[in-house]
């Protein structure tokens, strides 16, 4: 009966549900704006009806209606409008309200604004200029495209990203951009290693914020100045990035969308070593390096031996009739063991150690709602293999949130993010242990790439090129493995999960008074791990960075945050004209983070057996909890004159744990106006909009939580490493937060029809009270002390234009234009101090802050001058040297940025392509320095300007002259003879200056001759779309479809650093303008194939 029962009501249900269909009809319609364009996304519902369609990319829409319905269709940005549905093939235009929006942007907070109210500058971009390219981290994708802002990718796999607006505010502490997601702030921790942080050696484990996934960007909003972000107080005192995720829409049926994309890539060659192929192995001890005193083959005669152990290509030229015995000689197995072969460059050189890069990303998205909730869910899969050998990063992060209505007053919004990542085979940076500083500084032109290849997949062994002394039997490293050895057997491993929650209840207490309650959890786990196989050579490793030949090092790191806050918004108009904003608030966030790191020590007992029970002694780990909280009251008041006229004020007091109780509290204030003059100029019909800006901001930035000592590693004692506390003073409770004031002004217009539109902004900002160390007299008990004192300043103007140079109903060109330039200028120290070492370098090199110069001046040896600037040549032709390490020699600053974006629309088609420039910011690449020392590059050998070998011996025609001036012979102080003249004094290079002392190379040759100009110019990204018209989908489930062709990384188009790309490095962070070992540019090729339903 049950049964029958179910039977019966199924049927009846069919029954209604056919009859009630049989009452409608499809309606179908194309929805377009006031100048005719197709509007894509459009909402259209059956007014009274929970769901409804949207338009698809033709603006073309298919609803089910009664003929004496009504239609109700809203798209952001135009007024509504209501249709009847009693006809067909309905052509619907909706009105724009721009003009009246003004661009309603995300600020401080999470809370939405007329742009046009705020007396501060800010920069819009939508979520397709965010997913322009397929990528691991989402930063990279701003390179460019907004004025103020540096994004350096500093091209390691799976790297960090720099992400620093209107220059470096703070000598020592964080310039990082304050990332928000939907007005929650989230960490953005860099996790490299301090060494790696600065330019030392290690692995770039990426930065925490890109952990957010592209695909779920609806909008990104750059807040600029500190009157931008003063609600934060000293968690955006470097500005904010606030990013809003794609929600659903009201009253509209699920909605699927799927995106696959495949990307293949390989290395710009100009961003990579060049190879001379005229001379091979050998050079320490002169040209004619080859060992002539061995027997290898017994026959009781000498034979000729390549210097296996040394790692420079100054050797003997090459001649493929002579037969020598090279390192394969040496290797069991090799075709070539035993035997004696031809003298000649290798075929296959480190280039094609490279392999081809190939990456899979797939998104699957599911929105929706109905009258009192929305909802939207995404879950992307990347899958990214680098062109390193063995190198691998999997990622899957899901994302959603859900609003629901209450009632009329209360809505609540849940969102979550959670993030899976792993990776296998990071690159290695810096000077050690680093298999691109091989070969890009320490290699032999003689060696095949692909032959070492061979030799480790024989038997998975550490055979080598760089054999110590293989004729006595040593073949055991001199100073490098064989790079699939490392690639395999001494990689890295890290994972990283992640989980964000955020909640936000807003309830409407009146019309007038409303209340969000927020709070959002931020969870992370990361585990790194390094492993170092018996057999390898001995380098720095493990938790304290000492030598040892094998090892296993376990790093892991855990981060809970909370952030509470609670805001009241109030809105009122205390006379007709005159409008009243009030905001007040608390914020709590609580953070606690917990380290491990512990390494074997003495090597590994038993082979392949990574734990860190297989030490053969044991070595105490670095451990660390620190708990961090900030509270924080806020308040704001807005006032508008008719629309016209705005003023604002802020204010906001903050309590840090990172500071001592006695001076821990702190209060920032901000004040901005801004004028729409345009409503004095409406007979002007040109101009749609006009605004003039100015704002006032006092901002800090505290220092780091917990973090104030460390451990400093002096030696060993027997096996076992050796330590001594900080010598670093802290005076705690003297020591205040660094203070940041900011004066802002600005211009924003839009004119023709909103066709051309303009931003222009000045700003100042001088940041006081800079924390950093100063070392100490000697007869003291410690050796530097932690102060507040110095004052750093930025200065600079940012252009923004946007245009629509043609606008008809098939073709489109859109246009955008940026262009920034920032000075920055250390103003002062402590008393008595100038000059502030913020990092050393391979060969002396360093990195400084110093008075009366642009943060980051290189110093290191330079050339001697005559009074008219010209380099001075000596008696053998190499140049003078003032070999003090205190010369000013460069600066990493850039001179000014900017970044061209071009769009261009034909019916289903579209073209895009964006150029990112940079001009200035200076470059010291050790690189060049030792990859010329060793004579690498094709700049160490071939044909002189007598038409010989240069690396002939002078009687023999070699050598070279420098440009520049030597001592005129003829000159003395009363005979009117100049004192110097044009050089012509030949330098001889026929040896290596690792030998001579003479010719190519850091070694002869002052460091000033291995700074480089940073300037380029970069075809950054260009894409070519299709969508298929909308007629292939008429009565199907689908509702559009997209193909897309896209270039990243397509082609440097100007650089004056030879063989590496100028953004190239080793961390994101403060330490920049040093290249040693450095990964190429991959440039990559993508298709994407994208659907809605």
């Amino acid at each position: 009966m049950k049964t029958k029962l179910h039977v019966f009501l199924a049927l009846f249900v069919a029954l209604f549900v056919q009859l009630s269909f049989a009452q409608q009809r499809t309606v179908t319609g194309t929805v377009s704006d006031d100048k005719g364009m197709p509007i894509s996304g459009a909402n259209v519902v059956v007014k009274g009806a929970k769901s409804g369609v949207q338009t698809d990319l033709d603006g073309k829409f298919s609803i089910k209606a009664e003929s004496d319905q009504t239609l109700v269709i809203t798209y952001v940005g135009f007024n509504k409008k209501e249709v009847s549905a009693s006809s067909n093939n309905l052509k619907i235009k909706l009105q724009s309200n721009a003009v009246e929006l003004e661009g309603v942007v995300v600020t401080a907070l999470g809370i939405k604004r007329d742009k046009k109210s705020l007396g501060y500058a800010s920069q819009k971009l939508d979520g397709s200029q965010i997913n322009s390219s397929p990528t691991s981290n989402f930063l990279n994708n701003l390179a460019g495209k907004v004025a103020g802002l540096e994004v350096k990718n500093n091209a390691n796999f799976g790297g960090s990203s720099n992400l620093v607006l209107r220059g470096m505010k703070s000598l020592t502490g964080n310039n990082q951009a304050l990332i928000v997601v939907d007005g929650v702030p989230i960490n953005n921790t860099v996790l490299n290693t301090s060494s790696a942080q600065s330019s030392g050696t290690g692995f770039d484990f990426g930065n925490s914020g890109a952990d957010i996934d592209p695909n779920n960007i609806e909008s990104v909003n750059i807040l600029k100045g500190a009157a931008a972000t003063a609600l934060y107080g000293s968690s955006a005192a470097n500005g904010a990035v606030m990013i809003t995720t794609k929600k659903g829409k009201k009253n509209t049926a699920l909605g699927v969308s799927f995106s696959s994309t495949i990307t293949t890539g390989a290395i710009d060659k100009s961003t990579f070593a060049k190879y001379q192929k005229e001379y091979g192995g050998g050079g320490y001890d002169g040209h004619d390096n080859f060992i002539y005193d061995q027997d290898i083959n017994g026959d009781g005669i000498n034979d000729i031996l390549v210097p296996t152990g040394y790692d420079i290509s100054y050797g003997n030229v090459f001649n493929p009739n002579q037969l020598v015995y090279q390192w394969n000689a040496f290797a069991p197995g090799n075709p070539n063991y035993g035997k004696a072969t031809p003298w000649v460059a290798a075929a296959n050189d480190p280039s094609k150690f490279f392999e081809r890069s190939f990456a899979t990303t797939n998104n699957i998205n599911f929105n929706g709602g109905d009258e009192t909730s929305t909802y939207n869910f995404s879950f992307t899969n990347n899958q990214d293999k680098g062109v390193m050998p063995n190198s691998k990063l999997l990622k899957n992060v899901i994302s959603g949130n859900f609003s629901r209505e209450f009632g009329s007053k209360l809505t609540l919004t849940t969102s979550l993010t959670y993030t899976d990542q792993s990776v296998k085979g990071r690159n290695s940076v810096g000077y050690g242990d680093n298999i691109l500083s091989g070969f890009r500084q320490w290699w032999q032109t003689n060696v095949d790439v692909k032959e070492l290849q061979q030799e480790y997949f024989r038997d998975e062994k550490n055979v080598t090129w760089n054999m110590n002394d293989p004729a006595s039997g040593d073949y055991t490293p001199a100073y490098w493995n064989n790079p699939y050895w490392d690639r395999y057997q001494n990689y890295e491993t890290d994972s990283r999960k992640r989980l964000i929650l955020s909640s936000n209840l807003s309830y409407d207490i009146t019309k007038k008074l409303n209340f969000v309650g927020r709070v959002s959890l931020d969870n992370s786990h990361d585990r790194q791990e390094q492993r170092k196989a018996i057999g390898s050579h001995a380098e720095n490793f493990g938790t304290y960075l000492y030598n040892q030949g094998s090892g296993y090092e376990l790093y892991t790191l855990a981060i809970a945050r909370q952030t509470y806050d609670g805001i009241f918004t109030y809105n009122t108009n205390l006379y007709d004209n005159l409008g009243l904003k009030l905001l007040a608030g608390a914020q709590l966030i609580h953070q606690s983070s917990n380290s491990y790191d512990g390494s074997t020590n003495g090597g590994l007992v038993l082979p392949n057996l990574y734990t860190l029970a297989n030490s053969s002694s044991f070595i105490a780990p670095l451990t660390s909890d620190i708990t961090y909280k900030k509270t924080g009251l806020y308040g704001q008041a807005s006032f508008d004159y008719k629309k016209t006229l705005f003023l604002e004020g802020t204010i906001r007091k903050d309590e840090s744990t990172a500071l001592h109780p006695n001076s821990n509290s702190y209060v920032y204030t901000s004040a901005s106006t801004s004028l729409m003059f345009s409503e004095f100029l409406k007979s002007q019909t040109w101009l749609n909009s006009g605004k003039v800006r100015i704002s006032y901001a006092e901002v800090g930035n505290d220092p780091a939580a917990g973090l104030l000592g460390y451990k400093t590693y002096v030696s060993t004692l027997g096996t076992n490493p050796y330590y001594t506390n900080s010598t670093v003073y802290v005076n705690f409770e003297k020591l205040k937060p660094e203070i940041e004031s900011s004066w802002e002004y600005g211009l924003e217009s839009s004119m023709f029809n909103n066709r051309l539109s303009l931003d222009l902004s000045y700003y100042k900002t001088t940041t006081k009270d800079q924390i950093f160390r100063v070392p100490q007299s000697t007869s003291t008990s410690v050796s530097s002390s932690l102060i507040n004192a110095g004052n750093l300043e930025n200065k600079g103007i940012e252009v923004s234009v946007l245009g629509t140079p043609i606008k008809m109903r098939d073709f489109q060109w859109q246009i955008g234009v940026n262009w920034s330039q920032n000075r920055n200028k250390l103003l002062s120290l402590d008393e008595g101090r100038t000059n502030l070492q913020l990092a050393s370098f391979q060969s002396g090199i360093t990195l400084n802050a110093t008075v009366g110069e642009p943060y980051g001046t290189i110093k290191g040896s330079d050339y001697v001058y005559d009074n008219n600037g010209n380099k001075i040549v000596g008696n053998d032709g190499n140049y003078l040297q003032n070999t003090k390490k205190d010369n000013t020699i460069g600066n990493i600053q850039a001179k000014w940025r900017g970044g061209i974006s071009n769009k261009f629309s034909y019916k289903n088609l579209s073209l895009s392509f964006l150029i990112d420039i940079k001009k200035g910011g200076d470059v010291f690449s050790l690189d060049q320095g030792y990859g010329q020392d060793t004579g690498l590059y094709p700049e160490t050998a071939g044909l002189n300007d007598l038409g010989y070998p240069v690396r002939n011996t002078l009687q023999d025609g070699g050598g070279y002259i420098n440009e520049g001036v030597m001592l005129n012979p003829a000159y003395t102080p009363t005979n009117g003879q100049p004192q110097y003249i044009t050089n012509t004094i030949r330098v001889d290079a026929s040896d290596s200056s690792e030998a001579s002392g003479s010719g190519f190379g850091i070694s002869a040759n002052p460091d000033k001759a291995y700074v480089y100009d940073g300037s380029f110019v970069k075809l950054r990204e260009a894409a070519f779309t299709y969508s298929l018209p909308s007629k292939f989908f008429n009565d199907t489930f689908i509702k559009g479809i997209s193909l897309s062709l896209i270039g990243n990384n397509l082609w440097i188009i100007h650089k004056n650093l030879p063989y590496a790309d100028p953004e190239a490095g080793t961390s994101a962070g403060n330490i920049q303008g040093y290249q040693s070992g450095v990964m190429p540019t991959v440039r990559t090729y993508s298709f994407n194939f994208k659907v809605n339903f």
